[in-house]
């Protein structure tokens, strides 16, 4: 039991920093404010993580590893209704693990590491992208030309990575709020797949429509 103890704490310490950076941004998160929100000293917090750095990486460790195993779901959509599914998943891992997507430039400059793990996450984000609307096209869901694929991936892989950023600019203080999560999501997957609206097979394109309304009055 007592070497169980030092587990439970570096797993308290992971979930109460992802709170308080989802909350505030990681810029304005100290680890004296992360220990005196768990009611230790900075002491036994550096004991688990002697820098925020090693935070910052658990954290991000743990929101990788979840990413590239639903990514390669992207592999299995060949209609609207799987791409809606796909991407409200990707939204909701995303936002889970928000503080990365709003302050992501800034921690690139800062971490190396990051910097290196996330130009491979926009490699897998990219690739499967590309598997999806392969997939759609062959599955006579899409008509795309087969050279406007990767410029299309690229256009809906920078809306997913940088949504978050777009909704905090909208309202800074009330837009990645825990109460705010279904509509922010909603915009996002919305927003993505109109980007294939216009190579849509007709009956495909009335059916984002009719799930985007079925959504919208979900959030209301």
């Amino acid at each position: 039991m007592v070497k169980k103890a030092p587990r439970r704490t570096a797993e308290r310490i992971l979930e109460v920093t992802l709170a308080l950076f989802n909350r505030f941004g990681e810029p304005n998160v100290s680890t004296t404010l992360i220990s005196a929100e768990l009611n230790i000293s900075p002491g036994n917090l550096y004991y688990h993580y002697p820098a925020k750095d090693e935070l910052i990486n658990a954290l991000f460790d743990r929101f990788e590893r979840p990413l590239n195993e639903l990514l390669g779901a992207g592999d299995d959509v060949r209609n609207v209704e799987d791409a809606w599914f796909f991407m409200h998943t990707l939204f909701e891992l995303i936002w889970k693990y928000r503080f990365l997507y709003r302050d992501l430039n800034d921690l690139l400059s800062k971490n190396r590491r990051l910097e290196m793990h996330f130009q491979s996450i926009l490699k897998n984000k990219t690739r499967s992208i590309k598997a999806l609307l392969d997939g759609m096209r062959r599955g006579g869901a899409l008509q795309i030309d087969s050279r406007e694929i990767d410029a299309t991936a690229t256009s809906m892989v920078v809306v997913l990575t940088y949504w978050l950023s777009f909704e905090y600019v909208r309202d800074p203080r009330n837009a990645l709020e825990e109460q705010n999560a279904q509509t922010a999501l909603l915009r996002g997957a919305q927003h993505v797949l109109n980007l294939l609206a216009p190579y849509l097979e007709p009956g495909q394109r009335s059916h984002l429509l009719k799930l985007a309304d079925a959504y919208n009055k979900e959030v209301k």
